[in-house]
Order: structure tokens, then sequence, then C-alpha cells
């Protein structure tokens, strides 16, 4: 379409037949609700986990997976309770390269809940301890202290982080479950406690509120029990 484009804008064919196309409809992506149940069962599957603070991250704060890769101890701070999403990691042909937020609402601050504070506490705990241990082999000072690494302190891929969540889940006998499905489940979590969707936007740094009702109005069937057995109660007490 492009190509055609062009040769239209220097007359080289008369019109661009291609903008006349229809685009093939793009399948919806498929959301999990994650309800609290099984949200519990995925913290207790990655409790003893060497990056079970990074999985908590993702399920409690709904960050994208390259954004929880790049995150640095600069952006952290455990004790106020909030972190701060400022770029995002890829690896592209071998290389790792740092990128700007995926959009302009991607740069936020979010606001931690203390367990998930007191995991990156422990966390950096043993960062510290493994630095110790290698000595001047430790490679994190490269890495601007990511605060996920590798036992070096290199930086971790997604094609690590993946799989180490779906060994972990098979050792715990639950049902399969995607990484990207933890920030649908942050979602799906935030719903559940009637957080508005605006405020699930901000948390989860969509561009477009309509991406954050779309997830919104997939989990909602999971709720609706619950939610006419609070109408009903309002409206006949005691019955």
């Amino acid at each position: 379409r492009n190509a055609l484009h062009h040769a239209m804008r220097h007359s080289l064919v008369g019109r661009n037949v291609a903008a006349l196309a229809d685009a093939p409809p793009v399948p919806a992506r498929e959301v999990t609700p994650l309800i609290l149940g099984a949200a519990r069962r995925v913290l207790q599957a990655v409790g003893d986990d060497r990056l079970q603070a990074l999985f908590t991250v993702a399920l409690a704060c709904g960050l994208r997976q390259s954004e929880t890769l790049d995150l640095r101890w600069s952006d952290v701070n455990v004790d106020a309770g909030t972190l701060r999403v400022q770029r995002s990691l890829q690896r592209v042909k071998g290389s790792f390269t740092f990128f700007p937020p995926k959009t302009a609402r991607s740069r936020r601050t979010i606001a931690m809940p203390a367990p998930v504070a007191a995991a990156l506490r422990q966390h950096m705990k043993r960062q510290l301890e493994e630095r110790m241990l290698m000595g001047a082999a430790w490679d994190g000072n490269a890495w601007e202290a990511l605060v996920f690494t590798d036992e070096v302190g290199r930086p971790l891929t997604s094609f690590h982080v993946s799989r180490r969540f779906r060994k972990l889940f098979q050792s715990a006998g639950l049902p399969a479950m995607r990484y990207h499905d933890l920030r649908h489940g942050a979602a799906s979590l935030m719903t559940a406690q009637g957080v508005p969707a605006r405020v699930a936007m901000e948390v989860l740094g969509h561009a477009q509120i309509s991406t954050t009702m779309n997830i919104y109005a997939h989990v909602a069937p999971e709720f609706q029990k619950e939610a006419s057995e609070k109408v009903a109660a309002a409206l006949w007490p005691g019955a």
C-alpha cells in the first residue's frame, strides 16, 4: 500500500487501488480474568522463587514485562511505597536496548501496596548478597543498577522470565498462564475491588480509556453475580 501511494504521488499510477481494500479484521485479544483466589495461588506458586518480587510487582502493579525488566533501584522508593516507570528494556538483534515508554501515559509513578515494597526489600537484600559473592565479576554497574537481573547482574530476557514463570506453574500443578496474564490480572483485581476505570488507566499506563474499558468489559461478567447480590442487599435488606 505504501509503495502504491508513493507511485501515485509521482504520477506513476492513476490511483492507489490498495487504499480501496478493506483491511482484514484483527481478532480481539483474549483476556482471561484472574479472580482473587487464582491471584493468591499465583503468589503462592512464586513465593520461594528468586524472582518472586518481579512476579509480585507485575501482578500487583500491572507493569508491562519490558517495563518491569527496566526498573532501576533509583526508580524504586520502598520507604514511600512508590515506583516510577520511565523506560522499557528490550533485546534487539541480540543486544539489550533501552526504549522510551510505549506512550506518554506509560511514563508514570505508581503507588505500591506494602507487601510489594516488602518483597522488593527482600529482593534487594538477596541481590546485595549475590553481588558480594560475585565480587569483581558482578556486571550490574554496566546496567545502571537494574532491580531485576541474573545472578551476575546482567539484564534478564523476556524469554527467560516467561519460561521461568511457566515452570513455576507446572511445578505447582496449576493451569498454564502467560506472563502477560499478570498484567490483565492486575486489571481484573482492580475491577473486583471497584477501582474506577480512569484510575486503572493511569496505573496500567494505557494511552486510551477504551483500552482499559475493553479489559473491564471482559472481566466484568466474572463479578456480575457479586454485584447483583450487593444491589439486592441494598434494596431488600435482611431478605
